[in-house]
C-alpha cells in the first residue's frame, strides 16, 4: 500500500498525538526520492542551498529563481513528503503585493506545498496576508540566517531572559497569524521547550534541543557530504564525502591506467590467421 502523503493539517495532528516530525532539506530530485523512501515527513528546499550547493558563504545571495529551480526538482522526486520552500532574502519584506507574487511563483512554478519565512512580529502582516489567500506558511525563529550580517554571524539566540520572552511572544503571533509550524533554530533547549508548550502548532528544532515537536537538519550534514563546517548539534549518520572521494580516485586511477573501460570483443583488436 502506498504510504499516505503528508499534508499541512497533518502537522497539527502530529503535535496533538505527540508524534515527532522528521524533516530534512533537499535540493534535487534524486535526493528527494531517496529521503522520501526513507520516510522523511517533509523536505525543505532551504536557502541553505546557497552554502551547501552553490558555494556561497551564507544564504544572502540565493535568489527566488534559485529556489524555484531546486524546488521543481525536489517536487518531482518526492511522492509522500510535504515540500516546503524558503522565501529568500528580501522576497517578502518589501510589500505585500511582492510577497504574494513571489509566494505564487514558489507554489505554481516551484510546485512547493508551503513556504517558509524568517522572522516574528515584524512580518506578521505578511504571514496573515499569505495565509488569507491560501498559502501555507511555516515560520522561522531564533537564528535567522538571512539576518547573519545584522546579528554578527551564526550565533546562538534567545540566551537572555528578555530575548527568550520575545521569542515565545513571536511564536504566539505566528500561530495567531495562521502559520502551521515554526522552525526554532539555535536557541537554548529550555527556550524551545517553553515555546513548544505554549503554542498549538508544531515546533521544528534545529540545534534547539529534544523537546520540539520535530527536528530538521541539512541533508548534506546528516549524510557527511558537506566538507566544510558542520554544526556541533548535527549527528552525522554517514560519511559519504569519504565514499565519493574514494570512488572518484579509483575511477581516475582506472582511467589513467587503462583499466576502464574494460576492453570487449567489439573494441579489442582481432587477430587474423592465414
Amino acid at each position: 500500500m502506498q504510504p499516505k502523503s503528508i499534508r499541512v493539517p497533518d502537522f497539527r495532528d502530529r503535535k496533538r498525538r505527540g508524534e515527532k516530525i522528521a524533516m530534512l532539506t533537499a535540493y534535487d530530485a534524486t535526493m528527494a526520492r531517496l529521503l522520501d523512501l526513507a520516510g522523511v515527513d517533509a523536505l525543505l528546499v532551504g536557502d541553505s542551498l546557497g552554502m551547501v550547493v552553490l558555494g556561497y558563504e551564507n544564504t544572502i545571495p540565493v535568489t527566488l529563481d534559485d529556489i524555484i529551480h531546486h524546488a521543481k526538482a525536489v517536487a518531482r522526486g518526492a511522492e509522500r513528503a510535504l515540500v516546503v520552500a524558503d522565501m529568500p532574502f528580501l522576497t517578502y519584506q518589501i510589500d505585500h503585493a511582492e510577497a504574494l507574487r513571489n509566494a505564487r511563483r514558489l507554489l505554481q512554478e516551484g510546485h512547493a506545498a508551503a513556504v517558509k519565512l524568517e522572522g516574528g512580529r515584524s512580518i506578521i502582516d505578511v504571514v496573515k496576508r499569505l495565509v488569507d489567500v491560501g498559502v501555507p506558511v511555516m515560520g522561522h525563529l531564533g537564528l535567522l540566517p538571512q539576518s547573519v550580517h545584522q546579528v554578527g554571524g551564526f550565533l546562538r539566540q534567545a540566551t537572555r531572559p528578555e530575548d527568550a520572552d520575545r521569542l515565545v511572544a513571536d511564536a504566539h503571533a505566528l500561530e495567531e497569524a495562521g502559520a502551521f509550524a515554526i522552525v526554532l533554530e539555535a536557541v537554548p533547549p529550555a527556550v524551545a521547550r517553553s515555546a513548544t508548550v505554549h503554542v498549538g502548532i508544531p515546533t521544528i528544532g534545529i540545534g534547539a534541543g529534544p523537546d520540539c515537536d520535530g527536528q530538521i537538519l541539512v541533508c548534506n550534514d546528516v549524510l557527511g557530504l558537506f566538507d566544510r563546517f558542520v554544526p556541533p548539534f548535527v549527528k552525522q549518520y554517514a560519511q559519504l564525502a569519504d565514499v565519493v572521494v574514494s570512488a572518484g580516485r579509483a575511477y581516475v586511477d582506472d582511467v589513467r591506467a587503462g583499466r576502464y573501460p574494460t576492453p570487449t570483443r567489439e573494441t579489442a583488436g582481432t587477430q587474423t590467421t592465414t
